[in-house]
């Protein structure tokens, strides 16, 4: 079941900016003040030694909340980059990053992942100009993203969206306009900045 809660207390039990706040909006200053204040009366001042094990779930869920996603979608991930031969760190960065909802969110045109999901289910995304409301589709190199209409475009968040200069494109993205593409496979490079990929796979394996 996906998490539905307050999106701050996740973040601040997590100890990390998961971008599940619109950057720039009040919610999102008050996060980056409490950042490192554990949610609940006491939070602060309680501190436990923490286990491998115990660290192996945090960065767990760390993954799984930082995409939105489910623990069955997220361990059915895991499973499918295990059967690749190779690094499965590597493959499941791969698959979770070349997810619709992530590149439409990657290339700037959402602010947040969820935003960007609710844009694709809605119909208002198209890969090669065919709309698409699937948010786990796994997008191809080559293939085009852009909007389905452009009404769709006009929206108030999306065209402040559009208009953010602070959007850092990853390399294996192009952008022009209102239309990305992907022109290269995916690293995990922006992943490992928070999430330690090697602890989830330790999970998972167990």
């Amino acid at each position: 079941m996906r998490y539905t809660g307050p999106k701050n207390r996740i973040a601040r039990r997590e100890g990390v900016d998961l971008g599940l706040k619109t950057p720039g909006s009040k919610s999102h200053a008050q996060l980056l003040r409490r950042l490192n204040i554990l949610p609940g009366q006491h939070g602060a001042k309680k501190k436990r030694k923490v286990s491998e094990r115990a660290m192996q779930l945090r960065e767990k869920q760390k993954l799984r909340f930082l995409f939105g996603l489910t623990e069955k979608q997220l361990k059915k991930y895991f499973q499918t980059a295990s059967f690749k031969k190779g690094n499965t760190a590597l493959y499941l960065g791969l698959f979770l990053e070349k997810r619709l909802d992530n590149i439409v969110y990657r290339l700037g045109f959402a602010p947040t992942r969820a935003a960007a999901r609710q844009l694709v289910r809605h119909g208002h995304i198209a890969i090669n100009n065919k709309k698409l409301s699937i948010p786990s589709f796994q997008v191809k190199i080559n293939d085009m993203i852009g909007f389905s209409s452009e009404k769709s475009q006009k929206i108030p968040y999306i065209e402040k969206s559009l208009t953010n200069k602070d959007v850092i494109i990853p390399a294996w993205l192009e952008k022009k306009a209102v239309m990305g593409k992907l022109i290269a496979e995916p690293t995990n490079i922006e992943i490992e900045k928070q999430v330690d990929l090697r602890l989830v796979i330790e999970y998972y394996s167990r």
